[in-house]
């Protein structure tokens, strides 16, 4: 049975994104074993000469490790990815690189009519950044809209167009993680290009800032 882990990315202790992600972990039970990662509680990524990496961040970075896939589930706030996820994945490619070839699958859940569409989109950019390098599923993008009325009083999706959607997005990442693990050509590339990333001498966002 595959394992993934599921990445709740907002600090809200009431979020449909999170709700949504629970939802998934109990209908799919049969077909994988999703775990559910808290990111709240990790501070604001900032540059240390150290480099040192919070104990939380550590234990997130192991997770992502031993799984075969990720998913990410992400807000939108004013148009984009919250500041807590974006602190999460710059901790989860400071110096590790637990997201290397991982394959990812991005569910996004809001208020609004939109399902968090360009939070979902900011967020594949991010993923495909030379720090973080994920595998991220091409075109398959969940978009919950309207997220307060969408499910029933027992958590599980009412709209069944969307539950149908919804599996087979499942179950083409199941697929897709399978798929993933025959790429060793390209892993074996991405993993040298990484060990020779810098923080302070390669090309990157982040080292453009002093």
């Amino acid at each position: 049975m595959k394992k993934f882990v599921a990445i709740v990315g907002t600090n809200s202790k009431k979020s449909t994104n999170r709700k949504l992600l629970q939802y998934m972990q109990k209908r799919y039970k049969n077909d994988a074993e999703i775990k559910l990662v808290e990111v709240a509680g990790l501070p604001i990524f900032k540059k240390t000469e150290e480099m040192a990496i919070p104990k939380l961040a550590q234990g997130i970075a192991h997770e992502l490790e031993n799984a075969d896939g990720v998913i990410i589930g992400t807000p939108e706030y004013d148009h984009s990815v919250p500041a807590i996820l974006l602190s999460t994945l710059a901790w989860l490619s400071y110096g590790i690189h637990p997201l290397l070839d991982k394959p990812v699958m991005i569910t996004g859940a809001s208020y609004g009519a939109l399902g968090a569409s360009r939070a979902q989109a900011q967020l594949r950019q991010i993923l495909d950044s030379p720090e973080i390098k994920a595998r991220i599923m091409p075109s398959s993008e969940f978009l919950l809209a309207n997220s307060l009325k969408a499910f029933d009083s027992a958590g599980n999706l009412i709209d069944q167009e969307q539950v149908e959607r919804l599996d087979g997005l499942f179950e083409d990442f199941i697929l897709f993680s399978d798929i993933s693990k025959q790429l060793n050509h390209a892993n074996s590339n991405n993993a040298k290009e990484m060990q020779n990333f810098s923080w302070d001498e390669g090309s990157g966002r982040r080292d453009e800032e002093k």
